[in-house]
């Protein structure tokens, strides 16, 4: 394994080349065009995509409606980017040259069938929109247009667009604006046609160029495509002002609290153990605080490890991923406008970072005894790319089934999966062997017992459900509000800019459960309660299945999503995401408990 790590290694050459690939992907609109036209120069079109407005992950190749189609397509080469965002562009037949007008030029006489029409009338009922690209620069549009009126009498009509207005901006030998219009067009009307009839129709274009005084794109542009769709969301500066003051009052009020009753657990307990110096080590603690009792077992170590240092180890792993694509998204390290862009360069970071969840669980599971290192490496890897791997070919499976573009192609599928075996896999493995060799005996200031302590019964309020319900809707209230927005991003059509704001309720969410770990922990064992290593993890990682919940309500009640394909992509990778956060929040909640118990009993006289 370590001939990976040499200058002429396979990682050494060849990681530089998957970075340019993963990274360097994707249309960009704001980037400066590369390139240049004299005037009468061909510009090329292409047709990409269709797909219902309100389900940003269902889209369709252009061509797969009746519309004017070439007789042999000629695909685009696309990157990365471009294919993990649904594009699949082909040329078209629109002729348009460099700064030359054209007016109601005809692109193509058809016959449609009313199988055709019914398929063209079902599209425009579910608001498609199209999606072409000139120069690198996306232009949308509705495929039709719908009117419904009255009550009584009941008006429905749908018509066809068959004539487009194209606006291009240019400055010297370079495109800096397009946009696509129907502004001053009738439509087409698909209605009233018999079942055996034919509908005839005579699709035309016009080209309209206008020079301008911006010199780059990013200055022209009102959105990356002419202002179809939103651009950005509302400052919600209000909102997020509530949000913070709640939680800051939240964890001060558990911090004050909880320090101010643990440093009387300490006096009384010191006192105690000065007073009974002579006696039996067991003859103290009447009260109702109990943790003293339960020294000797509170660091003994709990079933299932291995499962336990592999949650840590990939939550770990999680963790440096989502400061990473923060971070990134700060800096502008990568395009934050396109999914595609967006997904690489996450799938990038995920195989990079392979290597902290290999080290951290390796490291801890021989800290706490255990000897299977080859099994704990093979589970950590496997936490969440198994789950991940059944989910993505679900969703794809289901693309695959209905036509969409969103299944990825064959060489994509196998690209991704010689990343994962060449990159992460590997990373892994290798930041294992260094967490084993760089383990050292666990630091517990307390011996062990052979023989456990039993466990009082306990109250209902200190139930695992209890906590669980408690220390995962707190950290959850912390972000409720900021969640909104971010599902609007992902499975809307605006665009999250405040990544500043981002990173502080990202760091605000850390610090909530970590103190929410603290005080649960704390209660439980003042129950004399030992079990803490799993249920701290539960506790405050249910999180995930709060926000899992909230996806429900965002489905049901915030959105326009509907259909199978859009909902088994929603809900299958709602559900994934519910369980990141799980492991990262159970990560945060189980080190900060570790370390709050070493504290208190570091502290604590005993003999």
């Amino acid at each position: 394994m370590t001939v990976l790590g040499h200058p002429g290694s396979w990682s050494c050459r060849w990681l530089p080349l998957l970075l340019l690939l993963l990274l360097g992907t994707g249309r960009d609109p704001g980037v400066e065009g590369v390139t240049h036209y004299k005037a009468g120069d061909p510009v090329i079109l292409y047709v990409n995509k269709v797909g219902p407005y309100h389900n940003p992950q269902e889209t369709y190749h252009y061509y797969q409606l009746p519309v004017c189609c070439p007789e042999k397509i000629r695909h685009k080469s696309l990157s990365l980017g471009e294919v993990l965002d649904g594009d699949r562009m082909a040329e078209s037949l629109y002729e348009i040259r460099f700064r030359e007008n054209v007016e109601k030029r005809i692109l193509c006489h058809m016959q449609l069938t009313s199988a055709q029409v019914e398929q063209l009338r079902q599209a425009i009922e579910e608001l498609y929109y199209f999606e072409f690209v000139v120069d690198d620069l996306p232009i949308r549009g509705f495929v039709g247009y719908m009117e419904e009126s009255g009550f009584l009498p009941h008006s429905h009509k749908i018509g066809l667009w068959t004539h487009l207005d194209f606006h291009l901006e240019f400055h010297g030998d370079r495109i800096i604006f397009a946009n696509v219009s129907v502004r001053d067009v009738k439509p087409h009307s698909l209605d009233g046609l018999r079942p055996d009839e034919f509908l005839g129709l005579t699709h035309t274009y016009s080209v309209r160029w206008s020079e301008t005084s911006v010199e780059r794109r990013s200055d022209r542009r009102r959105g990356d495509d002419g202002g179809f769709f939103p651009r950005t969301l509302e400052i919600h500066w209000l909102s997020i002002i509530n949000s913070m003051v709640l939680v800051f009052l939240l964890v001060g009020f558990v911090a004050v609290i909880l320090m101010r009753v643990l440093r009387n657990d300490l006096a009384r307990y010191n006192l105690d153990e000065e007073t009974t110096s002579g006696g039996s080590g067991d003859d103290f603690d009447q009260g109702d605080n109990g943790w003293k009792i339960i020294h000797t077992d509170v660091f003994r170590f709990p079933p299932y490890r291995g499962l336990l240092c592999a949650v840590l180890g990939v939550g770990a792993q999680f963790l440096a991923l989502g400061t990473g694509i923060i971070v990134m998204a700060l800096l502008g390290m990568f395009n934050v406008h396109r999914h595609g862009a967006i997904n690489s360069a996450a799938i990038l970071l995920y195989a990079l970072t392979c290597c902290i969840s290999g080290y951290v669980s390796s490291h801890f599971y021989r800290q706490i005894g255990g000897e299977r290192w080859v099994w704990n490496i093979i589970l950590t890897t496997s936490l969440f790319s198994v789950p991940f791997f059944l989910t993505w070919s679900v969703v794809n499976s289901v693309h695959w089934a209905n036509g969409s573009t969103q299944a990825l192609p064959a060489t994509t599928i196998l690209l991704l999966l010689t990343v994962w075996l060449l990159v992460g896999f590997p990373l892994t493995v290798i930041g294992g062997i260094f967490g084993k060799n760089n383990a050292s005996p666990f630091d517990a200031p307390c011996r062990t017992k052979n023989i456990a302590r039993e466990i009082p019964p306990q109250p209902w309020y200190k139930s695992s459900l209890v906590h669980m319900t408690v220390g995962g809707f707190l950290p959850f209230s912390a972000i409720s509000v900021e969640l909104y927005y971010i599902f609007a991003t992902v499975w809307g059509r605006e665009q999250y800019t405040l990544y500043g704001i981002l990173f502080f309720v990202f760091a605000i969410l850390l610090s909530v459960g970590a103190c929410i770990s603290i005080a649960l922990t704390y209660f439980q064992l003042s129950g004399e309660d030992y079990r803490w290593w799993w249920r701290s993890v539960l506790s405050v990682g249910s999180t995930g299945l709060f926000i899992f919940f909230y996806s429900v309500f965002y489905y049901a009640r915030r959105s326009n999503m509907s259909g199978v394909v859009q909902t088994v992509e929603f809900f299958g990778y709602s559900l994934l995401t519910g369980y990141v956060f799980f492991l990262m929040l159970g990560t945060i909640s189980f080190f900060s408990s570790l370390k709050f118990i070493r504290y208190i009993y570091v502290n604590l006289k005993m003999d």
